[in-house]
């Protein structure tokens, strides 16, 4: 049964009405354009409408219809990581956010919906062109006040709904019908003695979906003729600046001018402070954040249910979550700068933010014997607030707010790297410590650079990471349990990665100590982890083994997922260690279901590709088979790179295991390319040895050939032929003339031809350093004077270049 074509657009919270020919042309348009700009003033319709046009549009796109709301994206640089963030792309250390976007959406058929873009039009011109010029069967339907103004684009003009003529086919007007469909949603029976006026009214009103929208949420009130005649009053109030702006802007101003006026004063004051959340936002919130003199957090939910009857604020159907039109919240937010309550509420949505995560935080990591689903609920709720948290944190940015700025840091797991995002805890805590910290305590700043060595971990910024952790340490109280003993675990780490393990030992046992003294369940498990992985490294593999358990002891004590998989998943390294196989798979899968409880794809995709690897191994060829192509598929979704070279090794072993000695020399080849552009050295010894018995099998000739063409050979190629079967076709020979062979001969000196031909044999810098015992800069000096004078880019072409040049002196 083929899979069903994947979206995220939205239920449509009414009926559809009218465009029938707009939608129609619109439709069509995909089959010659690649971009379609929906434009036109607020209210109009685009977004209803370019949601129904691409939901029309969903079996079109294999790879999915995919929508993106900017308008709760404040800042021009989140629009890549929204982006991502709906595409499921993960964010790489060292590489642009863009560049991995890019790469993931390089071969899909797909079409993004850029939804309200006018408040980042330039930023998303800039996005929506590189988009479309490196990923060819990528499409782009976007709506905006006014265009991208990019090249290929083509801008649809959304008119009003049609106006009714005088004649019995009036009611057949768009604008007519919408206005009897919501009013009748409203509770409002119109009968046929109204029809002349509700004319009147559509006439009056442009034929604007919003303004028909709220003055049809008014009939429960006022007749149609009654509102007619009051809209008609309003334009003659109009102010002078109003009254230069388009048409259809008067119109529309006019309508949401009325709606209100109509309304309660509190109700007046509710609609302007709701314009201070970033996007949707529940009762608790709003009592919270909007519960100050003239209203009661009491008053909020009577308040509230009015406005959604007026049409001013959306909910979803359980009327859980609301929202404000971006129209509507536009005109709010003018209302509440000139109320003089914006610097109020902003303060105000700061403080309660900072309130909501600690209490969050506390639940989800520190306090002791909660229930794993009452952790899980404030992880989740958490990262539901993640867009207000960054409005809240550049209110503390814009305002010198550092203090709470730092506070809301420092207690936002949707914030760190666990959440997916290397570079946005970086980004801001950066940010807020680049201004003024007078009035900041040392505690603070302290308790800041410690996330920010966490998020600089993420981001393979080691030595950075380690001396923010080091400074945190030093200016940490003792009694800040939590923060002190994340530090020495991430100390641990670092040190760990950078092949320092002896100065390792006491930050994990200090880490550990202290945990154990204040009964931290969590960082009692992430001590014990560290000191399981320093005696792993060691080769103390029973130590290694008891610290362990230990540690999968106390994290199930904890219940967090995420910890109880990374311990479970180091017992399965300590047992692959020692040769048990079976006890390593048995650990690497029962991480599993915990991972993807806490949709961790890419701690999924890492143990997923060493439960593969271990099946390879164990002659389990189905299960491997199975394991690899899900891991691989999700660091492909994720934009992984590092993740599909995992898989690809993992492939290696598994064609190797199979007998398709090709198919392993060509995956390891295609993962040693793909590490090497990353800036990460492929596993030397690994492939030595895999080499080493492939000379043997298949004589030194067709091993340096196939090694020269897995370096060269595209890793969905490399994926493939162990995956699929796929045999290896004759490659045809490259024609090169004698004279050209002698002068590309001839540009190398004997020492770069002897480094050429050793990059068949997959040796890294280090490697070829010491068979030529020189020094590994040298090494990369000589391979860049090769690049340079063979006009190459890369080793692997150099290796190609060689191995078909096997008969001159290196």
């Amino acid at each position: 049964m083929p899979e069903p074509p994947r979206h995220n657009l939205p239920a449509e919270p009414n009926r559809f009405v009218g465009r029938e020919r707009d939608l129609d042309d619109l439709r069509g348009l995909f089959g010659e354009t690649r971009v379609v700009t929906l434009c036109g003033v607020g209210g109009i319709g685009k977004t209803r409408l370019a949601l129904r046009v691409a939901a029309g549009l969903v079996t079109a796109y294999p790879d999915g219809v995919w929508l993106v709301e900017l308008a709760r994206i404040g800042r021009p640089e989140l629009i890549p990581q929204e982006v991502a963030r709906v595409l499921g792309v993960r964010e790489e250390a060292n590489r642009p956010l863009l560049d991995t976007v890019t790469a993931r959406l390089r071969g899909m058929r797909c079409l993004l919906l850029l939804d309200n873009c006018e408040h980042l039009v330039d930023r998303c011109a800039e996005v929506a062109a590189a988009l479309i010029a490196t990923c060819p069967r990528l499409s782009i339907l976007a709506t905006s006040r006014e265009p991208l103004r990019i090249a290929s684009e083509l801008i649809w003009r959304v008119p009003p709904l049609d106006l009714p003529d005088a004649g019995p086919q009036a009611e057949e007007a768009e604008a007519v019908q919408l206005f009897m469909d919501r009013a009748t949603a409203a509770g409002t029976r119109l009968g046929p003695g109204s029809l002349a006026d509700v004319i009147r009214l559509c006439r009056a009103l442009d034929g604007l979906p919003l303004a028909l929208e709220l003055a049809a949420a008014r009939t429960r009130l006022l007749s149609p003729g009654q509102i007619a005649d009051r809209i008609d009053d309003r334009f003659s109030l109009l102010t002078t600046g109003g009254r230069t702006a388009p048409a259809r802007q008067r119109t529309l101003l006019a309508a949401v001018e009325w709606s209100y006026d109509l309304l309660s004063v509190k109700e007046q004051v509710l609609l302007r402070r709701l314009s201070v959340f970033a996007g949707g936002f529940d009762l608790e919130l709003a009592e919270q954040v909007c519960a100050e003199r003239p209203i009661s957090a009491a008053e909020i939910v009577d308040l509230l249910g009015g406005l959604v009857d007026k049409s001013l604020v959306s909910c979803d159907e359980s009327r859980r979550r609301y929202s404000l039109l971006e129209t509507i919240k536009r005109y709010a937010i003018e209302r509440l700068e000139q109320a003089g309550e914006r610097e109020v509420l902003r303060e105000r949505h700061l403080d309660v933010l900072c309130a909501l995560q600690e209490r969050h935080f506390s639940a989800e990591m520190v306090e002791p014997g909660l229930p794993w689903p009452r952790r899980l609920e404030a992880l989740t709720m958490s990262k539901r607030l993640l867009d207000d948290q960054r409005v809240a944190l550049d209110w503390a940015a814009e305002a010198g707010n550092v203090a709470q700025g730092l506070r809301l840091c420092a207690t936002s797991t949707s914030l760190l790297p666990i959440g997916g995002n290397l570079t946005e805890i970086v980004a801001w805590i950066e940010r807020l410590l680049s201004l003024d910290l007078a009035h900041v305590a040392p505690e603070q700043v302290a308790h800041a650079k410690a996330y920010l060595a966490y998020g600089l971990e993420a981001r393979d910024e080691l030595s950075r990471s380690l001396e923010l952790a080091e400074q945190s340490l030093a200016g940490l109280a003792p009694d800040n349990v939590f923060p002190r003993c994340v530090m020495h675990s991430l100390t641990v780490v670092v040190l760990l990665r950078m092949g320092r393990a002896d100065e390792a030992v006491p930050h994990a046992e200090e880490g550990l100590a202290l945990a154990t003294r204040s009964g931290d369940a969590w960082n009692q498990a992430a001590g014990l982890l560290g000191l399981s992985a320093l005696a792993l490294t060691r080769g103390r593999l029973r130590e290694a083994q008891r610290h362990g358990e230990e540690a999968l002891a106390r994290a199930r004590e904890h219940g967090h997922r995420w910890i109880m998989a990374r311990t479970a998943a180091q017992l399965g390294a300590v047992a692959e260690a020692r040769g048990d196989l079976v006890t390593a798979k048995s650990q690497y899968e029962m991480a599993v279901p915990w991972l993807r409880e806490l949709r961790s794809e890419l701690d999924l995709a890492r143990c997923l590709a060493r439960i593969g690897r271990v099946a390879a191994m164990l002659h389990e060829f189905g299960t491997a088979r199975e394991c690899l192509g899900t891991s691989l598929a999700l660091g492909r979704a994720t934009g992984q790179r590092q993740g599909v070279a995992r898989c690809l090794v993992g492939l290696s072993v598994l064609a190797e295991y199979e007998g398709d000695l090709e198919g392993a020399i060509l995956a390891a080849g295609a993962a040693a390319t793909l590490r090497e552009s990353i800036g990460q050295h492929s596993a030397t010894t690994r492939i030595e040895e895999l080499l080493a018995r492939a000379r043997t099998k298949l004589g030194d000739g067709r091993t340096t050939s196939l090694w020269s063409r897995g370096l060269a050979m595209s890793p969905d190629d490399a994926a493939r032929h162990v995956l699929e079967g796929e045999r290896l076709a004759p490659r045809p020979r490259m024609e090169t003339t004698a004279p050209a062979e002698t002068v590309r001969h001839s540009l190398l000196t004997a020492r770069e031809l002897e480094i050429a031909h050793l990059l068949t044999r997959g040796l890294s810098n280090r490697g070829i350093a010491e068979e030529l015992v020189i020094s590994p800069a040298t090494v990369a000096r000589h391979i860049a004077n090769i690049m340079e004078k063979l006009g190459y880019t890369s080793r692997a072409q150099i290796a190609v270049w060689a191995a078909e040049h096997p008969n001159v002196p290196g």
